[in-house]
């Protein structure tokens, strides 16, 4: 499997076509704009302006986009990958996305002799930089194993999560869990500036005791640092909660902290920031 198709070339992406490319494989992406991935050109980086030709004999297309929408425009269709990936190829879709359209692509990609996996993955732009993602895999077990290579070039932390579908669920429970501790994190750091603390020192405080965390270290300092640059973007994050919202309500749950964080969000029309820009709210 060392041809590589790559569509969808964004903050996240574009470090993990990097790593595959420095690890052998030969890597041709698809982008809409081409002036945001000339960099990677000079590195050997091959750029198509089209689906068709980026997957066109490849063994293994990937994608990474933005939105359940982008996912079923690039699998489907007459344009689409599912038409046009040769026979046994095998597709990763790496978006944060629906399980339902997850299990959509599986049959779809079946009835054309094509393989196929969800593999959500975690850990924002420096995990993709510094290839640590923890990825969470659904599909078939043997296809997982083929497969298995590819993402221990991307990620420290690789899961298979059972069948088609339930790497996205578990994406989801990361999502939420994640909405619950930013929120705490924003909370904190607005206590610890009321009463006048050194934020520096309540961060070395609580960053490594029971209160740690990724957010808490990343983010929390972020934060402190006025840094609202985007390692995942607010308009995603709202995005996989209201997936995540709409597998709860349809089970007739409701998950009461994943309701107000989203509404949080949606409230601050910030959706170009980072997540930890959820500390506006707190501002207002």
């Amino acid at each position: 499997m060392k041809k590589i198709g790559f569509i969808g070339v964004g903050v996240m992406g574009q470090p993990m076509v990097k790593h595959l490319k420095n690890n052998g494989y030969e890597v041709s992406i698809y982008t809409r704009t081409k002036e945001k991935v000339l960099p990677l050109l000079d590195e050997g980086i091959i750029w198509h302006d089209s689906i068709k030709e980026c997957i066109k004999d490849k063994d293994v297309i990937m994608s990474m986009v933005g939105y359940p929408k982008d996912v079923e425009e690039i699998y489907f269709g007459e344009n689409g990958i599912i038409e046009n990936a040769k026979e046994g190829s095998l597709l990763i879709d790496f978006t944060t996305s629906s399980p339902r359209l997850a299990r959509q692509i599986y049959e779809q990609a079946k009835k054309k002799k094509l393989d196929s996996l969800d593999a959500p993955v975690s850990g924002g732009d420096i995990g993709a930089k510094n290839a640590t993602l923890s990825i969470m895999v659904g599909g078939e077990q043997d296809v997982y194993q083929k497969a298995y290579p590819l993402f221990k070039v991307l990620g420290s932390t690789i899961n298979y999560c059972g069948p088609s579908g339930s790497g996205q669920h578990i994406k989801m429970t990361n999502q939420i869990a994640i909405a619950g501790t930013i929120a705490g994190v924003c909370e904190a750091i607005t206590y610890g500036e009321n009463a006048k603390l050194d934020l520096d020192i309540m961060m070395k405080c609580i960053c490594n005791g029971a209160a740690g965390s990724w957010q808490l270290t990343n983010n929390g300092q972020n934060i402190l640092n006025q840094n609202f640059n985007p390692g995942f973007y607010i308009k995603h994050f709202i995005k996989d909660m209201k997936i995540a919202k709409e597998e709860m309500e349809e089970a007739g749950i409701h998950l009461e902290v994943l309701d107000k964080v989203l509404k949080m969000y949606q409230s601050l029309n910030e959706d170009e920031l980072g997540t930890q820009a959820l500390i506006h709210y707190y501002q207002k």
